[in-house]
């Protein structure tokens, strides 16, 4: 395996993934029938999306070790940047450097994402592709800014509405338009009751629903033993066909481009050799930058000739909270009290609670159906609230003579 090699990994991988989203119409390896232009802004924040999705994924994957993990970098990119809209000083700063967005204005980076979702969206008539925002705020604490709110429905088409959290019906309210916005594969991203101290809920829904180009015979899907990663075998079902795709092949790893309907969406899957492993091929992989001048190079470097493959069934439900591993990537100032977003709240005061992230896939003989939901849950130290979520010190007393009875202090409400 050569030095240079992987040094240009990195620059493969985003540029493959890159490739999922759009393909130039002169593109030596067969674009698709449906395609659109891109300006330099919307080339920038793709590749910005891309590379804080493979470095968070990359964060996800360490931290959940030999588990399945799925996620919709769009979909939490998008959530965040809403968010993002809202933040000043600092955590604009920080916000900016996570996201990858350094290259771009927030006047570029909202355009671009609308006219990205308008375009993704009516993209390939045969594959159901829906993009859904919501803003959701407290009606009894300050009213969000004017101007952010109209930013959230001019650039990113979001449904605002102010909301009774304290409605017992709020977070049912809430969870039905996630669900209705997933086609039911995610029935739910806020808990209830909602905690008192959230005063904004920012979500992003994504919906993914392709046939395949080539679909595969269910009659010839038979039983099949995978490896697990300890050497251990687990029972599957083993799709197969034989047909033209492209490929790429190394003597590392193998790499397949699956298309769906026109052509425009497509899963491509890497398959480490079972002398490297996908730990060592995901470090491999690393989180350096790349030229987008070397897109051309790299996928005029697949090939299309007549495969075997043999792809197992499989159904995914993933679920994240994506705080600590943002603040990790330098993020924390937005989880703070520190935190400035004004711009969303003229009188400040409020920070980011919690990133949530659930995600299904589901891949079979005809396709793919997959969905994702980000919740942005914005929280503030408001008065009127007392929420013992942390450990605290207690005592049992008489009133009249200031007795003290019993005294504690509780570390672990389950008794631990």
């Amino acid at each position: 395996m050569s030095a240079n090699f992987w040094k240009m990994a990195p620059k493969l991988l985003l540029v493959l993934l890159s490739g999922l989203f759009f393909r130039c119409s002169d593109n030596p390896v067969s674009a698709p029938r449906n395609s659109f232009s891109l300006t330099t802004a919307e080339k920038v924040l793709i590749e910005s999306d891309n590379k804080f999705g493979l470095k968070l994924f990359q964060k996800i994957a360490q931290a959940e070790g030999h588990k399945n993990v799925f996620i919709s970098p769009l979909s939490i990119a998008m959530s965040l940047g809403m968010a993002y809209n809202g933040a000043e000083g600092g955590t604009a700063v920080a916000m900016q450097e996570v996201l990858e967005l350094s290259g771009l204005s927030i006047e570029e980076v909202n355009i671009s994402y609308k006219r990205l979702m308008n375009a993704l969206t009516e993209l390939d008539p045969s594959v159901q592709f829906q993009v859904a925002n919501s803003l959701w705020y407290r009606g009894d604490f300050q009213q969000p800014r004017t101007g952010f709110l109209n930013v959230c429905v001019e650039y990113f088409n979001a449904l605002v509405t102010g909301l009774n959290f304290n409605d017992p019906n709020a977070a049912s309210i809430i969870n039905t338009w996630v669900e209705e916005s997933t086609d039911g594969r995610i029935e739910e991203i806020v808990d209830n009751p909602i905690n008192p101290r959230y005063v904004m809920v920012l979500i992003n829904a994504i919906y993914f629903n392709g046939e395949w180009t080539y679909k595969f015979d269910e009659d010839l899907t038979f039983d099949d033993w995978f490896y697990l990663p300890d050497g251990s075998q687990t029972a599957c079902s083993m799709m197969q066909q034989r047909g033209s795709f492209e490929y790429y092949f190394h003597e590392d790893f193998k790499v397949l481009d699956l298309p769906y309907g026109d052509g425009a969406f497509r899963m491509t899957i890497f398959l480490p050799a079972r002398t490297v492993g996908l730990d060592s091929l995901m470090a491999q992989f690393g989180l350096e930058n790349f030229d987008q001048e070397l897109m051309r190079y790299w996928l005029s470097s697949f090939s299309r000739d007549s495969l075997d493959i043999f792809i197992p069934k499989f159904t995914l439900e993933y679920e994240s909270g994506l705080k600590d591993i943002l603040a990790t990537l330098g993020m924390g100032v937005a989880f703070t009290e520190m935190a400035d977003f004004t711009k969303m709240y003229a009188d400040g005061g409020v920070w980011i609670d919690q990133v949530k992230h659930k995600a299904f896939v589901e891949v079979n003989e005809e396709g793919t159906e997959a969905a994702a939901a980000t919740s942005t849950i914005v929280t503030s130290g408001m008065d009127g609230v007392f929420w013992a979520d942390h450990p605290f010190l207690f005592m049992i007393r008489e009133n009249h003579s200031q007795t003290i009875l019993f005294m504690g202090k509780v570390v672990d409400p389950t008794g631990g």
